[in-house]
Parts: C-alpha cells; sequence; structure tokens
C-alpha cells in the first residue's frame, strides 16, 4: 500500500492505522478489499463511552484512558463535576456512617455571633442540657455562639455533642465542645445530615443561615417529606415581626394556607421547648 493509500493518511481517526494493526482488515471494513476510498454513505463512526454511546463528530478526542493517564496536568481531574460528584458521594457516605448508631437527637441553630455574655446564649446551654436529659443528643452547625452554647450544655450533662462543620470564606472552625465533629464542603450535604438524624429543630435567634435551616425545614415538613418533625423558635420578640410578617402577607396573599402557621412553636424559655419537641416525639425530660 502506498502512502497516499495508507488509511491514516486520510486523517480520518476511525480508519484502522495500518495494515499490520488488524489479522483481517476485510473483516474490520470490508470497503478496503473493494478498493473503496470511503464506506457508502455517510460516516457511522461510533464509540462507547461507558454507557453513552458516541457517533460521527461527537465520536471524535481522546479515550478516557488517555485522560486519566496521560494528562498533563494531574491536578486539573479534581476540578471537574465528576470529580465533585465523588467528593459528594463521600460526604453522605461519611455523614450517614459516622451518625446511623446516633439515636435520637434534636437539631440545634442559631447565631454564630451570639456572645458568651448573651441572654441567649445562656438559653442554648440550657437547651442543651435538657436535651440531654431528655433522651436526645445534640446536633449543631459546630462553630461558635448559640451553636457553641447548646454543644457546651450537651456536653456538660454528659450527652451526645455532635458538630456538622462547613467550610467557609472566613475560618470558624469546629468549637471546644463538639465531641463528634464532621466537616463539610457542600451545604446540601449538611443540611440533609441535620434533618435525617434529628426528631426536630429548636432555633435560637440567628441571621440568614439560621433562616436558610429554619425555612428548609418548614418546607420539608409542609410538603410531607419529614413528619412528626416539631420547629421551635425561642425569642418571642425575636421571632414575632416574622411570624406577623408570614400571617399578615403570605397568608394574605394565599401563598400558604393557616394550617402552614401551625408548623411553628414560639416560645421563651429552654424548658418550654425541650418540652414540645419531647412530646412530639413521646419523650418526656427529667427537668
Amino acid at each position: 500500500m502506498s502512502p497516499s493509500q495508507h488509511p491514516s493518511a486520510s486523517g480520518d481517526a476511525w480508519l484502522p492505522a495500518a495494515d499490520d494493526d488488524v489479522a483481517d482488515p476485510s473483516v474490520v471494513a470490508p470497503w478496503l478489499a473493494s478498493g473503496e476510498a470511503r464506506p457508502p454513505g455517510p460516516s457511522q463512526a461510533t464509540r462507547r463511552r461507558g454507557s453513552v454511546e458516541l457517533r460521527r463528530g461527537q465520536a471524535t478526542g481522546p479515550q478516557s484512558d488517555n485522560t486519566l493517564l496521560d494528562a498533563p496536568d494531574s491536578g486539573a481531574f479534581t476540578r471537574t463535576d465528576p470529580w465533585r460528584v465523588l467528593r459528594i458521594q463521600s460526604e453522605f457516605v461519611e455523614g450517614f456512617g459516622t451518625l446511623a448508631d446516633l439515636g435520637p437527637a434534636i437539631s440545634v441553630f442559631g447565631s454564630a455571633r451570639t456572645a458568651r455574655d448573651s441572654p441567649f446564649y445562656g438559653i442554648g446551654e440550657e437547651v442543651g442540657r435538657r436535651l440531654v436529659e431528655a433522651g436526645y443528643a445534640v446536633i449543631t452547625g459546630g462553630g461558635p455562639g448559640a451553636m457553641e452554647a447548646a454543644n457546651k450544655g450537651a456536653c456538660e450533662a454528659g450527652g451526645v455533642s455532635v458538630g456538622l462543620g462547613i467550610e467557609l470564606p472566613f475560618e470558624q472552625g469546629m468549637n471546644e465542645w463538639v465531641d463528634l465533629g464532621i466537616n463539610f464542603r457542600y451545604f446540601f450535604a449538611r443540611k440533609t445530615m441535620f434533618v435525617k438524624y434529628a426528631s426536630g429543630f429548636v432555633v435560637l435567634p440567628g441571621g440568614f443561615g439560621t433562616l436558610d435551616e429554619l425555612f428548609e425545614a418548614m418546607t420539608l415538613v409542609q410538603t410531607g417529606k419529614v413528619t412528626s418533625f416539631p420547629i421551635v423558635l425561642i425569642g418571642v420578640d425575636y421571632w414575632r415581626p416574622l411570624l406577623d410578617w408570614i400571617r399578615g402577607t403570605l397568608l394574605t396573599e394565599g401563598t400558604i394556607s393557616e394550617k402552614d402557621l401551625s408548623l411553628l412553636h414560639l416560645v421563651d424559655t429552654a424548658e418550654e421547648a425541650v418540652r414540645i419537641v419531647a412530646a412530639s416525639a413521646g419523650r418526656s425530660g427529667t427537668s
């Protein structure tokens, strides 16, 4: 075969690279034996990439093994979406595996900015202590402020104090009262753990992060994704304006129903909050 007749000279990647690449070229490409320059009709080049079948122009490009083994930037794959999927999977596996045997638990939310001399810090400590006395583990975001208070109360009461941390642009770190801590890259994986392994939420005053968890929990209960899941807000003066807006605007405009308002319990003390979540789960506190 002359160089001009060699299949590789045409630049068509779907042709055999050389005669000795196959035992019988006519078996692989019968049109070669007939002397035709190309197969009749449009090209039907086909290749598979895992479960995906590629044809025509989509069939070009390097093989997956080439990308894996020959990539000049060996760290590039760690910045691709397929790699992120593996990271996300690992966070769920780690979270499920770590918390599967936790037992009954309540998630406690509140501001990371709550000062240690704030009345709500003291209430957070009492919430943690009373939840342990009622037979619950305490789950928080693991950070400072109200989260630290609840972890401290649980730890000092001899209970299980859990912190689910999150990667943030500013360093926060796990507070010293966390006995069992897991750090997450992704908010949605972390938020799944807050709900899956808790029997209810106790919410202290907080900002956007606290509101995010609060409204997600309300949505999950409203849509029946979780059932028998009490949500208790501590701080009547803090939360009342929000509830007034919900009633005066959302309910008035018909974007929620009257029964949706019953998803929330508004109290002022740790004792009331723990009594409500314990009653919902059929438990009673010791104090």
